[in-house]
């Protein structure tokens, strides 16, 4: 059997959008039969949740759609450039962070933002709810992640990527 692949998924803090992409894409992977040939976590750019459950409202919409979670927040290592293949951001300015972290000269990872696989809206950004006040926002992040998360493996599946 060939090397898993491996895909690591990044917002700010690891607690809202990162955490949704990646229980999205796990259900995704066992769904379609391939669970056995990914090895997929997410961090954090920033350090302040380290340690810590998602928030509340993602935990809810996980539970909502059926999506086990438990992993805790961590933030992203610069050994994660060379261990993933792919490591998704989620908005511009995740994709800048990630760019500027990421060692000098040839890394292992592709850095992409998650929203470019989006076939409804290709290049959208996850908009960050972690400043709403309702789950209004958790909901439409979990809608775009399952959309842009299963173009992008049909798109790996096929070697495209």
């Amino acid at each position: 059997m060939s090397e898993k692949k491996k895909a690591l998924f990044i917002c700010l803090g690891n607690i809202c959008r990162s955490p949704i992409a990646e229980a999205v894409f796990l259900k995704a992977i066992d769904t379609a039969g391939v669970a056995d040939q990914w090895e997929v976590d997410s961090a954090a750019i920033g350090s302040w949740h380290v340690g810590r459950s998602p928030d509340h409202r993602a935990l809810a919409t996980m539970k909502k759609h059926d999506l086990p979670y438990s992993n805790k927040a961590r933030q992203i290592k610069n050994a994660d450039f060379e261990h993933y293949d792919y490591i998704f951001g989620m908005d511009g300015e995740n994709i800048a962070d990630l760019k500027e972290r990421a060692p000098k000269g040839d890394s292992k990872a592709k850095i992409l933002l998650l929203g470019d696989f989006d076939p409804q809206q290709p290049g959208a950004i996850i908009r960050d709810p972690y400043y709403d006040s309702g789950s209004e926002g958790f909901e439409q992040c979990y809608v775009q992640c399952v959309r842009c998360c299963d173009a992008f493996l049909s798109k790996a599946q096929k070697g495209e990527i």
